[in-house]
């Protein structure tokens, strides 16, 4: 394994350059986002009032996944601004903490090997001002209380490394000991890791953001899985943008109202659907789902309401359709912009006598069911182009929930390509030890059109690819006819751009120059010009904007300023 740089002198000089204090405003900001400067006494009181009035679980869970949604925030401006590096988000974490006035790290040991799935980190923690305040208010703990400080650190490592890593306090100042310690471990080498990752799951029907669904299969030490509840691996996240979708669902899901769910092809809708039925009052009932688009024009009639035995040629028996068979639960009608309009009078007025008719019957049967429809059209341009009814569009948006694509959650990448990668090597009867740092960029920097369903896709394929006890690498996720930028460019520590991705750089840097750079070269540009040309398309494809033209080429967004500072004065200079 390979040691971490966990000692690097300029990390703090690093950090203080983005710290920013304007005492006549007020404003503290840290990454360009804002900062409170808050009392500790007031945090302890509030920490003490959960406890008292929610109960030390319940409390605990609130700190924890504070905590981890302060990891993630962290650990994605630390990569904004520094790169992709492992050893140096590794370097830099524990010291942003430190910074934030929360507690103060010192690495006892630290190594990883990415590229083998295998982290070890063992820091201690003095001052935690959780583990203070929890002696003074509550005496003498039977168990660790420095719950922010796990979440963040859990958070921060497993979006840094890439796989899931989990955080335990071996020792606590608020159970008597001399100090904080702290363990990080993959997930599935801690004994009883549901237990602590309870503490970080949103709601009873998301999964923790790395649940384990690890149990000791033999004697021999071999892994097996079972299911733990009938939403296993059906929603998974931690990012802000996930938790307003999860804010939502629960607020509407105790509900019998309408919901229409709004996203890209790919985003899950149909999970979330799935989900929604399970936490209302009709999950004892069936979940029916039709998707409009698959269903021939001339027949969605009939598999909505039915067909009576005579209706047509070839109906020698009767036939229930969705909303029957839906009867007493959900009915998830995807892909509603494709409806017929023919069928989509029929179905709105299902939808407000709640009775249907057979195709080629005459009785009308009352149906109770819950609509749930989704679409990844704009229903109101539809609706202004004669497309799809306007009555029909305003019985259904009652409850509109827009799911984001994944590439606004991005720092839930992590998580679903554990919960993929141990699905995938279960099905297939593969242990996948880990992912390459190359691997993880790609990832991380590929602009996901097909979204959630995109990415379990291409881990199914990279399981089979990948041999077994290896790691999943770029040619292996990246075999479909995918197309990223990542491999297009990157920055050396003397700050000059180059070209990147399968050992291209290496082979630059040993003087083995690829086509590519020698085409350059032929064409009489020099370095200047090249890194210009890159920065122009990088800025011209996101719209002019810094943080994700930067995010594309590798660079902070402070270092992408400065390039593109020095490029104007280079254009505008006399001569």
């Amino acid at each position: 394994m390979q040691p971490s740089t966990a000692g690097v002198p300029d990390a703090d000089k690093r950090l203080t350059e983005r710290l920013r204090f304007a005492p006549d405003t007020g404003h503290i900001m840290l990454f360009d986002q804002r900062m409170l400067l808050m009392h500790g006494f007031s945090m302890a009181e509030l920490r003490r009032e959960l406890v008292e009035r929610l109960g030390s679980d319940m409390a605990r869970g609130v700190f924890t996944r504070l905590g981890y949604q302060q990891g993630l925030a962290d650990h994605r401006r630390v990569r904004d601004a520094f790169g992709d590096d492992v050893a140096t988000a590794v370097s830099l974490g524990p010291r942003l903490r430190d910074m934030e006035g929360y507690v103060r790290n010192t690495p006892l040991e630290v190594r990883f090997n990415q590229d083998a799935g295998e982290f070890f980190g063992d820091f201690t923690w003095t001052s935690s001002w959780e583990a203070e305040a929890h002696l003074q208010q509550f005496g003498i703990s039977g168990s660790p209380a420095c719950w922010m400080n796990v979440g963040y650190a859990t958070a921060f490592a497993t979006s840094a490394f890439g796989r899931p890593l989990l955080v335990r306090e071996v020792e606590c100042v608020a159970m008597g000991h001399a100090r904080c310690r702290a363990v990080i471990r993959p997930v599935a080498e801690w004994p009883n890791a549901e237990t602590d990752l309870h503490f970080m799951q949103v709601e009873d029907f998301v999964d923790p953001p790395m649940q384990r669904r690890a149990a000791e299969a033999s004697a021999e030490g071999e892994v097996g899985f079972e299911a733990v509840s009938p939403l296993e691996h059906e929603l998974v996240g931690a990012s802000t943008a996930f938790n307003s979708v999860v804010y939502l669902l629960k607020r509407v899901g105790q509900t019998d109202a309408t919901v229409l769910f709004l996203g890209e092809s790919g985003v899950g809708k149909e999970r979330f659907s799935r989900a929604l039925h399970q936490i209302g009052p009709r999950a004892a009932g069936p979940f029916v789902s039709l998707n409009c688009a698959a269903i021939p024009h001339d027949l969605v009639e009939a598999e909505l309401f039915g067909v009576d035995r005579g209706a047509f040629t070839g109906a020698s028996v009767s036939r229930p359709g969705r909303f029957e068979r839906a009867h007493g639960g959900t009915l998830f009608l995807d892909e509603i912009g494709s409806l017929p309009l023919h069928a989509q009078g029929k179905l709105l007025r299902a939808l407000q006598e709640r009775e249907v008719e057979r195709v080629g019957g005459s009785q009308l049967r009352k149906v109770d069911v819950r609509i749930v429809a989704a679409t990844n059209e704009d229903l109101r341009r539809a609706v202004a182009e004669g497309r799809f009814r306007a009555d029909l569009f305003f019985r259904l948006n009652v409850f509109p929930i827009r799911i984001p694509p994944l590439r606004d959650r991005r720092e839930d990448i992590p998580l679903m390509l554990g919960v993929f990668v141990e699905r995938f090597g279960q099905r297939f009867g593969k242990r996948i030890r880990g992912i390459t740092r190359n691997a993880l960029d790609a990832l991380w920097h590929y602009d996901w059109p097909g979204n959630v369903r995109e990415l379990e896709n291409m881990v199914e394929r990279a399981v089979i690819l990948a041999d077994t006890d290896g790691a999943l690498d770029v040619h292996h996720l990246f075999s479909g006819g995918e197309v990223t930028d990542w491999q297009s460019f990157s920055v050396l520590p003397s700050g000059d751009v180059v070209a990147r991705g399968d050992g291209m750089a290496a082979r630059a840097a040993s003087g083995d120059a690829p086509d590519t750079a020698a085409g350059l070269l032929a064409g009489g540009r020099t370095l200047a010009d090249i890194e210009e040309a890159v920065i122009r398309a990088a800025l011209e494809r996101h719209g002019g904007k810094l943080a994700p033209a930067a995010r594309e080429l590798g660079l902070g967004r402070g270092q992408m300023q400065y390039r593109v500072a020095r490029m104007r004065r280079r254009t505008t200079s006399p001569g």
